[in-house]
């Protein structure tokens, strides 16, 4: 556990707020633009850069995505705060008894659910551990909490190879490969791109499933092992509630907002319109963010009652959201000199130059492990790095699905060392990074070896 410690201590030394990394990286682009690429005619170079970082910053097509990535985190944290989660919570935490079959427990329903959405695992996994910490309390038996804790976050390490991963959901919608790649790509490249890439191909494909189903068994049992022998820590907890409402003094319209029957009957109307819309594409297995959002609006709704309850939650669910709000259009500044500059096309002729089509998927998946550790967002990542991956794939003939889903699957391992998306599990189980970190990054090391043999076999 001694490189544990080492690794919080150097996080705390040399890495600072996510915000300040984005700023950071950002003028590092600018000096690497400045050096490698060349200057257009009859302006200046460095004036020319700024004008690409804010055309990136204000791209739309960009800008709706970051949108729909903070609805997924939003809406799937509202899910979980509404009474039946609740009250599924509460009958799962009545199964233990012990470490070992909480974290079998934990682990396991949370990577389900995070399969499904990654926001809605987060906090499910959170609040699930530390209900097992207060029944432990109530119940007078012992646990490891750090151990629980971190169990709550396992489905962080297989979220982006689930639906609402921002690269599958992505490619998955008509035209957005095509204007990802606008600019950047010679005309014979983007000629060779599909429309788009159906959920079939990437997150529902034979080894993506194969994958998921090998850490959904090896995960939740290894922990299971390692709690046998963990030492017990001792909790002191107070009894965690989500947000309240109150029905005292209510006057006029006010019983609107209160009245469940209107809240789930506007629910349903939503769900109603959900399949109309999309029945077609859940057959195709298209999956867009616009389809995942639409049913979890109308699914929350539905599970929360009355627009009170469900805008209490909100209130507690928006706060998670702030930071990546404003550095999302930071990235999609650094996409937008990386893209106009030229220097996508250079770094994918890099790895062009040293790797082979059987190679390419491993530095994909060593890269984005890499630069998650610095850009801890799907999303953002997705458009920095995502013209590299397909042009690089594109040139060597490898398959975009699998090249797709190596950098989804090295972004989503490294959440196991770069704790910026356990924030809100923190806060939640009160406990600290130093506590889960020795576990998680067991955990990296195991998620690591499937994904890459798994990678180089296919």
């Amino acid at each position: 556990m001694n490189i544990t410690k080492t690794i919080e201590t150097v996080f705390k030394r040399i890495l600072p707020s996510p915000f300040a990394i984005a700023i950071l990286l950002t003028l590092l682009t600018m000096v690497l633009a400045l050096i490698f690429t060349e200057a257009p005619k009859n302006e200046s170079h460095f004036l020319a850069i700024l004008s690409f970082w804010e055309h990136g910053i204000w791209n739309n097509a960009l800008l709706v995505f970051a949108y729909q990535m903070m609805l997924i985190l939003v809406l799937g944290h509202i899910l979980v705060l509404s009474k039946p989660m609740n009250a599924l919570i509460s009958k799962l935490t009545n199964l233990v008894t012990n470490t070992s079959n909480a974290v079998l427990m934990v682990a396991g329903t949370t990577m389900i659910v995070s399969f499904f959405n990654w926001g809605l695992g987060l906090i499910f996994g959170a609040i699930l551990a530390r209900k097992v910490a207060e029944a432990a309390q109530l119940r007078n038996f012992k646990i490891n909490y750090p151990l629980v804790g971190a169990s709550g976050y396992v489905g962080l390490m297989i979220w982006h190879g689930g639906i609402s991963g921002s690269a599958p959901l992505k490619v998955a919608e008509s035209g957005h490969l095509a204007s990802l790649m606008a600019g950047v790509s010679d005309k014979n490249i983007i000629e060779q791109l599909p429309d788009f890439i159906p959920f079939s191909q990437t997150v529902f494909s034979t080894f993506n499933l194969v994958f998921f189903g090998i850490l959904l068994v090896i995960i939740p049992l290894f922990l299971y092992f390692l709690g046998k022998k963990a030492e017990v820590t001792a909790t002191n907890l107070p009894i965690y509630k989500g947000p309240s409402t109150t029905k005292m003094g209510l006057v006029g319209m006010e019983r609107l907002d209160h009245s469940k029957i209107v809240g789930r009957s506007f629910g349903l109307i939503i769900l109603l319109a959900f399949f109309y819309q999309y029945f077609g594409a859940l057959g195709s297995l298209a999956i867009t963010p616009n389809l995942l959002n639409f049913f979890m609006l109308g699914l929350a709704l539905v599970l929360h009652g009355s627009f009170s309850s469900f805008l209490n939650a909100l209130e507690e669910a928006i706060k998670g959201v702030g930071g990546i709000l404003i550095q999302f259009p930071l990235y999609f500044g650094i996409m937008g000199i990386m893209r106009d500059s030229g220097m996508v096309v250079q770094i994918s002729d890099f790895f062009v130059s040293i790797a082979t089509a059987r190679t390419l998927p491993l530095f994909t998946f060593f890269s984005a492990g890499l630069v998650n550790i610095f850009v801890p967002s799907g999303g953002g990542q997705w458009a920095i790095q995502g013209p590299i991956v397909v042009e690089s794939a594109l040139k060597l003939g490898v398959p975009l699905p699998k090249a797709i889903m190596a950098l989804a699957y090295g972004d989503q391992i490294t959440n196991m060392l770069q704790p910026f998306w356990a924030l809100p599990l923190l806060g939640i189980t009160k406990l600290k990074a130093r506590e889960i970190l020795p576990y998680t990054l067991m955990l990296m090391v195991i998620g690591s070896a499937v994904y890459l043999i798994g990678l180089y076999l296919i």
